[in-house]
């Protein structure tokens, strides 16, 4: 009964430090995909990691599979924090929140003239007092 229940528990440990590599490669790849859409969007990634906020259940072609949700912080002009979430099927991006920023107006001219995918944008104003 006793080799019994070592089997058990041996099988539960394994399963569980399975569980905890599958999970920090999937937070790697998030925080690959964060950093990868704050460079095309002209942001900067703040603390360099992200942080899972959430879990779902979602079908997928008949199956049902585990949506996660990450969180992470950027900043526009490194004066501020947005907080950002970014939704992951797999190794997929399923869905991306990101802060709303104004573009300034003589940029909006000459975007058409310009190959750069990244662009440029002003902070949003606040009422801070400085």
């Amino acid at each position: 009964m006793s080799d019994a229940f070592n089997l058990l528990l041996l099988l539960g440990l394994v399963a569980i430090v399975a569980l905890w590599l599958k999970l920090s490669r999937a937070r790697e790849r998030a925080v690959y995909e964060a950093r990868r859409q704050c460079h095309q969007h002209g942001l900067q990634l703040l603390d360099e990691t992200v942080g899972l906020r959430a879990l779902r259940v979602r079908r997928v072609n008949g199956l049902r599979r585990i949506e996660r949700c990450y969180g992470f912080e950027v900043s526009i002009d490194g004066h501020d924090r947005e907080s950002c979430r970014l939704w992951m099927l797999g190794d997929a991006v399923t869905s991306l929140s990101l802060p709303v920023t104004e573009r300034l107006p003589h940029e909006q001219a000459t975007d058409r003239a310009s190959t750069s995918n990244v662009l440029p944008f002003r902070p949003r104003q606040n009422d801070r007092l400085n």
